[in-house]
């Protein structure tokens, strides 16, 4: 099995708490792993662990069968990520922020156009961001992380602020990369959409890493819906 993530006793600690904790994640390449856990559970921190955003406290991390370190960055080139809410300009229009990510990242001018239609913003691409509603503001993020159409995309809770529209869009936009062998790796408190598009699901509480296995196999034991099993094993604890 092909990995697009591997890491291997992923550790991050600040101060004397332990954020992230011996975390071994293996995310098949092709496919849409969620990586779910309640609020502090670690997972924004360590989704900034695997884009290189934070230095782990010790332990690997491999990006697309390449060791991620201070002198192989070359690899976030290949992934679009949406962390920790939008990060935009609201004084420039959303083409306009779409145009900066384009030329930072050397694509061609054909991209800010695709990313504009996939995500439905053509009527308001040349408005000022600072007028977009939460949803819009979210939509242009993930139109950002599109752009270029990456190799694997790390994406922080992408279903805020979307109407059912931008959903069942996101929803399509999710299958349409795994289609052509890209991988979707997720974080989301929404379990029965998760249920709706994920392979592979990995849910982490406190920092370690408790299950981890396709999203069939959970079902071919009849333990009744994710959310059910997700409720039992973090109230386990």
């Amino acid at each position: 099995m092909r990995l697009a993530i591997e890491t291997s006793g992923l550790t991050r600690r600040f101060g004397p708490h332990t954020v992230v904790d011996a975390l071994d994640l293996q995310v098949p390449q092709g496919s849409i792993y969620a990586f779910l856990g309640p609020n502090g559970a670690g997972k924004t921190t360590t989704i900034r662990l695997l884009l290189g955003l934070l230095q782990p406290t010790r332990g690997e991390v491999r990006i697309l069968g390449a060791p991620l370190t201070r002198r192989s960055r070359c690899v976030l080139r290949d992934i679009g990520s949406l962390v920790e809410g939008p990060s935009l300009y609201p004084h420039l229009t959303g083409a306009e922020n779409l145009e900066i990510i384009r030329r930072l990242r050397g694509l061609t001018d054909q991209c800010v156009a695709a990313s504009i239609e996939r995500f439905g913003l053509t009527g308001d691409a040349f408005r000022l961001v600072r007028t977009y509603s939460t949803g819009m503001r979210q939509s242009l993020a993930l139109a950002q992380a599109w752009l270029g159409e990456p190799q694997l995309l790390l994406l922080d809770e992408p279903g805020n602020g979307l109407d059912p529209a931008g959903v069942r869009n996101l929803r399509a936009l999710l299958r349409r990369v795994t289609d052509r062998g890209a991988t979707v790796f997720l974080s989301s408190h929404i379990l029965a959409e998760v249920e709706q598009v994920a392979d592979w699901i990995g849910i982490v509480h406190k920092g370690r890493l408790r299950y981890q296995a396709p999203l069939a196999a959970l079902k071919q034991r009849a333990l009744g819906s994710l959310e059910d099993f997700f409720m039992e094993l973090v109230m386990a604890e």
